[in-house]
């Protein structure tokens, strides 16, 4: 077996739902080199997971900061599908549950054995070497759409958990947050891109008071840092600040503005349980193992729901996060925690 790369291009969440097809693989093929092809904002899932060889990375040109190179980052992509064709790979695993027509071509650059992907039944499709029928998995969660791909490498096994490994230096520093709290201590994500699937300021606040009071709990508050109207990547400074503001004098909180991906990795780690909009953290706390309360707007909660962890969906008629009660919460958590 020369190797294996699987390749997964798309956001925290989707990687996070691929880390069981890498587990299954590596248990089938112990020795082989098995490599991902991810990108610089996704990446930092894979640190310390066992199961890859190497993370081949590179950097969409949407996500380069300012002053650095287009040119330089075509460059180094250029180099790796170089080194990855010297590999003679015996197969490209394509594992977004779509067909994308860019990413079988660089399949096909890389001259494998044989391209693994899914098919959408067009002409183009049929270069797949072996697919799986999109239709077959309409209705699958995403961990169960990816598993699918490993019938393929004859692999019957159940699905193995999510993996997301934290750093011990990033949970120290999370703990360490906490003080001397005895309490249960809550993640609270406050961030969500889709306006759907945002819960208002004043409905953490009066989520964080009832906690402390009724069950002695300390929260963290998580965020994605930056100002709202930053044009690559908007943050929830201000809404973190609202709400600090608000709490200020009244009840324990913790302000953990977890910039790189590995400190809200660590911070989530240190915490018992999380309270989150469907995203990328609700995926990395059930990779660690955490129960989640999430908030549902107008995605799928039967593609998108924490896997593999106990956890409660909360999804109002609306499709409207906002909807949601604190008492539903409060609820849920006591179920959970």
């Amino acid at each position: 077996m020369n190797g294996i790369l699987v390749v997964r291009r798309d956001n925290i969440g989707d990687l996070v739902c691929t880390t069981p097809l890498l587990t299954a693989l590596r248990q089938r093929f112990p020795s082989a080199w098995i490599g991902a092809m991810v990108n610089s904002y996704n990446a930092t899932v894979l640190e310390r997971n066992s199961d890859i060889d190497q993370a081949v990375v590179y950097t969409k040109l949407k996500h380069l900061d300012p002053g650095e190179s287009a040119l330089r980052a075509l460059a180094e992509r250029i180099v790796s599908l170089f080194r990855l064709h010297r590999r003679r790979l015996d197969a490209v695993v394509l594992a977004t549950p779509d067909f994308v027509p860019r990413t079988l071509l660089l399949a096909r650059l890389l001259a494998p054995r044989k391209v693994v992907g899914f098919s959408d039944g067009s002409r183009s499709a049929q270069r797949i070497d072996l697919s799986v029928p999109l239709s077959q998995v309409g209705a699958m969660h995403e961990v169960e759409r990816v598993f699918a791909l490993a019938a393929h490498f004859d692999i019957r096994e159940p699905i193995p958990p999510l993996k997301v490994v934290a750093g011990p230096q990033e949970v120290r520093k999370a703990v360490a947050a906490f003080g001397g709290a005895s309490g249960p201590k809550i993640a609270l994500q406050i961030s969500a891109r889709r306006p759907a699937q945002r819960w208002p300021a004043a409905r953490f606040c009066e989520l964080i008071e009832r906690l402390h009071a009724e069950r002695d709990a300390t929260c963290m508050l998580l965020w994605s840092p930056g100002a709202a109207d930053h044009p690559r990547h908007p943050g929830d400074d201000a809404k973190a600040d609202e709400i600090a503001g608000a709490l200020r004098g009244k009840v324990p909180l913790v302000l953990y503005r977890a910039g790189p991906l590995q400190e809200l990795i660590g911070a989530l780690a240190a915490c018992d349980a999380l309270v989150s909009s469907d995203g990328g953290a609700a995926h990395l706390a059930a990779g660690l193992g955490k129960p989640v309360v999430c908030f549902f707007g107008d995605m799928p909660p039967e593609r998108w729901r924490p896997w593999g962890v106990p956890h409660r969906v909360l999804r109002p008629a609306s499709r409207q996060v906002a909807d949601i009660e604190v008492s539903e919460v409060m609820k849920a958590l006591s179920e959970l925690t």
